[in-house]
């Protein structure tokens, strides 16, 4: 066998995923045998290809399920894909623009064939590139949410709930997408701050010749669909108004003068425009006081007959509401403009698109009872948020909710089960067939041959919400094998930002349909951003293409790179080399620039890092076989056997850490327990301890334990870094076909020699301090020095005496009592050591040396007893903790005695 110098992923990561593929490692089905463990995935748009938060959220997902697939449990990761209504049909349409196909000119049935052609091109394409990152899905089980079983589980729940009374058609105030033509819930409603301008407009009053009132809007065109003017009943400014009506510039319609006190007297000029159409509070307001609705903007933006005024009619709103200004203007109606930020919501979907209020019909359906279960199981802990601080998002959420608009209008997604007849009378059914029947029962008196379907879709959350249920054909049949076994799921794994466009919605339909959660906990992930703190997106040039990431560090690289950084809810930095400008022209540029498209990482570049140092272990480790330095005749040493004895222990330690980790999901704090398991203690330390000497052998019984503890760690690597893993594992012990590290037991935790991996410390401290000596002083790692040490507990050199004398190559170590002359000296925890040199000491660096010590031993001394004398904290910290403060202040108090004796006997030598 020959080993390459360095590890390559590209000849490993494509081997081993085949190898999981082909032996059926990730499949998993119903096992009375075994403890269930489930993940769904959140399911990715058909539109999209891999970005930077779907790598964070999938290596987590990819990281608990390998976990648990190595724990015994019957471990299944559902993957599957959403058809994400809106985005996608956004795409076909570009598509067929492109083609010279506008979507007016082709029927229903025809925008479909084209879209089902997208979906089955592009809508694979980021399952195929999560293999790149190793995901371990169950790819048998993918779903896609408009699979016929899933589209008919639906409109299944369509009608369940109609019929339930929870859902109905009303005319509501929507948001209204002008570019998408089609509703969109709130929370697809992203807002941001945006620089207006304030128009001033007077309106004469009605009788007066020359009185007006002057109100204040960032919105003119809509003036035109004023039906009231709104002033507070407490401001004295208005009194003389009520019950007066005044007219509306242009259109010269008269409208009345209410006084509520919705108003705000100091905004403005405190009096208010009401336009029912067109804003959300002025709806209310119209309801209240039964005002009419005028709503003066077609479904593209663009102002129709209902605005009153011809040369408007077929413009856009924006370009109206330039050219309106300048009318008012010139009519002597324009008091002034005012430059003013404020709050513009624009489409999460078309992002340039300026979401309009619109009143429309729509259908909704009934949150307020459908939302109690879901909002007390998760404030009582029966679903678990991690991090906690999230249900509290939840909760304001829930507490306030509103109806939910259901439908959109699009062609592409489940078509709303209502059917209609010439006169606008409906009925729900499941299909053309049941509703023909379901009419002839509900108006009897009315003969009808043939029923139209609704032309709306549902909205794409009203199949997503049902995703943990439907995946497993839970709603076709509720006591199939996979339902009854698979649900409730474990973990979600999901960003904060869709709280609740899915998780509350799924935890809603979960209590609906199976009167249980859907999931145990959910993981929310945090977002991604550069190191200017930006997002990352395509349009700002700041998000690395993954796939290129994973070709330049290896999958393995990219995976410990996000996690190094990454805890749960908390934004990750990715510090990659990008353009801080939001300058269009300097992004393109950069863009532009084939240089750039593979971005440089340190996060990821550290991870690559990991991977050479674990291949390098393994290189030494097998290098010993391969080299015939092992003599099974040969008895390990003393130093041999608590090097063992010291790395099971602080195996042993980490795991426990690790485990709990892994219970508070706090998974990047697992991965640095990990890194530090495997760089620290096995590759420096351990690897070092037992490390044959040049020239000499390796007791076969010391390779075989070294061999043995390096599976045990490569298991627990395996969930972070599968590839290189798995490439290790297999060459360690030449392992059989059909072999894998990925179903090989999971280490379980065990007691451990809490006192043996506290004295190892001790020995590796004394160790550091005298290589430290050496670089220092610019001496040969092989110029052996003498070490005397002042201690109470000898105990610890006489176990590891030996190995600090191999690791930083000391002469004769020795014990004293009384300070070493002209030696240089150092503290390690209440020890004092000196090691005397050939050379003469600096007596003043020393000095000054010893004072930045005790400066800082001061700062933890005076820390750790400002802590311990605060009674809450005593009180209410965990005893392992205030146990460590205690041993961290002894240490301190310790360590300042021996540095102030150290600084009196320098200080005499001068």
């Amino acid at each position: 066998m020959e080993i390459a110098k360095n590890y390559d992923p590209k000849n490993v990561e494509d081997k081993w995923y085949q190898y999981w593929l082909e032996h059926k490692f990730f499949a998993a089905k119903p096992n009375p045998e075994k403890e269930p463990y489930c993940i769904v995935i959140p399911p990715p748009n058909v539109t999209g290809k891999l970005h930077m938060g779907h790598m964070l959220n999938n290596t987590i997902q990819d990281i608990l399920v390998r976990r648990a697939r190595m724990q015994g449990k019957e471990a299944c990761w559902v993957p599957g894909t959403d058809h994400a209504s809106i985005a996608t049909e956004a795409k076909v349409v570009g598509m067929l623009r492109e083609k010279g196909i506008d979507k007016k000119s082709i029927t229903r049935d025809e925008f479909l064939k084209y879209a089902w052609e997208w979906k089955e091109t592009y809508g694979g394409i980021i399952l195929e590139q999560l293999k790149k990152l190793g995901a371990s899905c169950d790819w048998d089980r993918t779903r896609f949410t408009m699979e016929p079983s899933l589209s008919e589980a639906v409109i299944d729940v369509f009608v369940d709930l109609y019929n339930k009374g929870k859902i109905y058609r009303a005319y509501r105030m929507v948001n209204w997408d002008p570019k998408g033509k089609t509703a969109l819930s709130d929370e697809e409603v992203i807002h941001k701050e945006s620089q207006s301008k304030l128009y001033y407009i007077k309106y004469p009053i009605a009788g007066s010749a020359s009185d007006f009132v002057t109100i204040a809007t960032t919105r003119p065109e809509t003036i035109l669909a004023d039906t009231a003017i709104c002033v507070n009943p407490n401001d004295e400014r208005y009194v003389h108004l009520h019950g007066k009506k005044v007219i509306v510039p242009f259109v010269n319609r008269e409208i009345p003068v209410i006084a509520d006190e919705y108003v705000t007297m100091d905004f403005g000029t405190g009096a208010l425009k009401v336009t029912p159409a067109h804003d959300l509070n002025d709806y209310e307001l119209g309801k209240k006081y039964d005002l009419p609705v005028i709503d003066i903007l077609n479904d593209d933006g663009t102002l129709n007959e209902r605005s009153g005024i011809a040369e408007y009619v077929g413009k856009d709103r924006f370009t109206i509401r330039k050219q309106i200004a300048k009318d008012l203007e010139a009519a002597g109606y324009l008091e002034k403009i005012e430059e003013y930020k404020s709050n513009v919501g624009y489409s999460e979907r078309n992002p340039d698109t300026v979401v309009e209020p619109k009143v429309s019909l729509q259908w909704w359906l009934k949150m307020d009872e459908l939302a109690k279960p879901a909002l007390e199981n998760v404030l009582n802990d029966t679903i678990q948020f991690h991090p906690a601080r999230f249900k509290n998002t939840y909760r304001n959420w829930m507490e306030n909710i509103q109806d939910w608009c259901i439908s959109r209008q699009l062609w592409w997604g489940q078509r709303i089960p209502a059917w209609y007849d010439k006169q606008g009378n409906f009925v729900v059914a499941k299909n053309h067939e049941e509703a023909l029947k379901l009419y002839k029962t509900q108006y009897p008196g009315l003969a009808v041959e043939e029923l139209s379907q609704d032309e709306d879709v549902l909205d794409t959350w009203f199949s997503s919400w049902l995703w943990p249920i439907s995946v497993f054909d839970g709603l076709k049949d509720p006591n199939n094998e996979d339902i009854q076994y698979f649900y409730p799921t474990n973990d979600l794994v999901t960003g904060p930002d869709i709280i609740f466009f899915w998780v509350a919605r799924m935890i809603v339909s979960g209590y609906e349909y199976r009167h249980e959660a859907p999931f145990k906990n959910v993981y929310f992930t945090g977002i991604i951003r550069d190191q200017y703190g930006r997002k990352m997106a395509k349009q700002l040039g700041n998000s690395p293409d993954p796939i290129a990431l994973m070709e330049r560090y290896g999958a393995d690289g990219v995976r410990t790179g996000l996690l190094f950084s990454s805890p749960a809810g908390n934004d990750l930095i990715f510090d990659t080399p990008v353009p801080k400008s939001n300058d269009p022209e300097v992004i393109a540029a950069f863009l532009a620039d084939k240089s750039n498209d593979v971005l440089a990482s340190k996060l990821c570049d550290q991870g690559s890092r990991f991977n050479n140092k674990i291949w390098n272990a393994f290189r030494l480790v097998k290098g010993w076989e391969l080299d015939s330095v092992i003599d099974n005749s040969l008895a390990p040493t003393a130093e041999d056997l608590i090097a063992i004895q010291w790395f099971k222990a602080r195996f042993n330690q980490k795991l426990a850490e690790i485990e709990g980790y892994f219970a508070d999901y706090r998974i990047s704090d697992a991965l640095l327990a990990v890194y530090d398991l495997a760089w620290t203690d096995f590759c420096s330390w351990y690897l070092e301890m037992v490390k044959p000497e040049f020239g000499e052998k390796i007791s076969g019984a010391v390779f075989k334990e070294t061999v043995a503890i390096f599976d045990q760690l490569l298991r627990v690597v395996h969930p972070f870094m599968p590839f290189i893993t798995e490439e290790i594992w297999q060459m360690l012990v030449n392992q059989k076909e059909g072999d894998s590290i990925c179903i090989a037991a999971y280490p379980k935790t065990a007691s451990f020699d809490s006192q043996l991996i506290e004295d190892a410390i001790i020995a590796q401290e004394v160790i550091s301090q005298i290589r430290n000596i050496r670089n220092n002083r610019g001496m040969s790692p092989k110029t052996a020095l003498p070490l005397s040490i002042r201690t109470q507990n000898q105990g610890v050199y006489t176990r590891f005496g030996k190995l600090i004398q191999k690791l930083a190559n000391v002469s004769e170590l020795t014990f004293t009592d009384t300070k070493v002359d002209d030696a240089l000296s150092f503290i390690v925890k209440t020890d004092e050591c000196f090691v005397t040199l050939e050379e003469k000491i600096d007596v003043d660096a020393e000095i000054a040396k010893a004072e930045k010590e005790l400066a800082e031993q001061q700062r933890n001394q005076n820390s750790s007893s400002v802590k311990l004398s605060n009674e809450r904290f005593v009180a209410n910290a965990k005893p392992e903790v205030v146990e460590t403060e205690r041993k961290k202040l002894a240490d301190a108090e310790a360590k300042i005695k021996a540095l102030e004796e150290r600084l009196d006997s320098l200080r005499k030598m001068k």
